[in-house]
């Protein structure tokens, strides 16, 4: 899959790395890591990071690439901690490394594509499904591996799993009638 890194973002992260004292690792999620790790065509302007163990130096990376942040109005992208998202239990045994070598301090990770999907299934904003209808299209998703990985690993921390689990099934019926419109 694709990992080529373009400006502006090698700059913006570059700016962010030559500013690091220690190694910072980003956990990444949404249409960043869906355009690099898995060629999604549409642009995005910012880096969904999930709140991971916090400490002096990734606060300071946050901080100075926000929204509004310097960074952000000289490279018009920014870093955004999702608050709010439920992720697989397991998904930090399958990141896979984004840009590796690319930076002396700086390590960034993406969601694997199936976890990169379930990130989404709350919001299920018409983005969202297309977002995922183009991950099942380019790895292509395995349709038990992604119904499993939300049985075991989402559906259980979810506040409403019904509702889930009704967009589940949805997503899957839509990959299934995309597929067979290939065919």
């Amino acid at each position: 899959m694709p990992q080529l890194l373009f400006d502006p973002w090698r700059s913006f992260f570059a700016e962010i790395d030559a500013a690091l004292n220690q190694e910072v690792t980003l956990h990444c999620l949404g249409g960043f890591v869906a355009k690099i790790l898995y060629d999604l065509p549409r642009e995005t302007s910012d880096v969904d990071v999930l709140p991971i163990a916090s400490n002096k130096e990734i606060d300071s990376v946050i901080s100075t690439a926000v929204a509004g942040s310097a960074l952000h109005k000289k490279y018009g992208i920014y870093i955004q901690v999702v608050g709010v998202v439920t992720v697989p239990e397991e998904y930090e045994s399958r990141l896979i490394e984004m840009f590796p070598g690319a930076f002396e301090h700086l390590r960034l990770f993406g969601l694997d594509p199936y976890d990169l999907a379930l990130s989404k299934i709350e919001r299920n904003s018409q983005r969202d499904r297309d977002d995922v209808k183009h991950l099942a299209r380019v790895i292509p998703f395995d349709l038990e591996t992604f119904q499993r990985r939300f049985e075991e690993e989402v559906r259980p921390s979810l506040a409403l799993p019904e509702r889930e689990t009704l967009t589940l099934k949805l997503w899957i019926d839509a990959i299934k009638e995309e597929r067979a419109e290939r065919s």
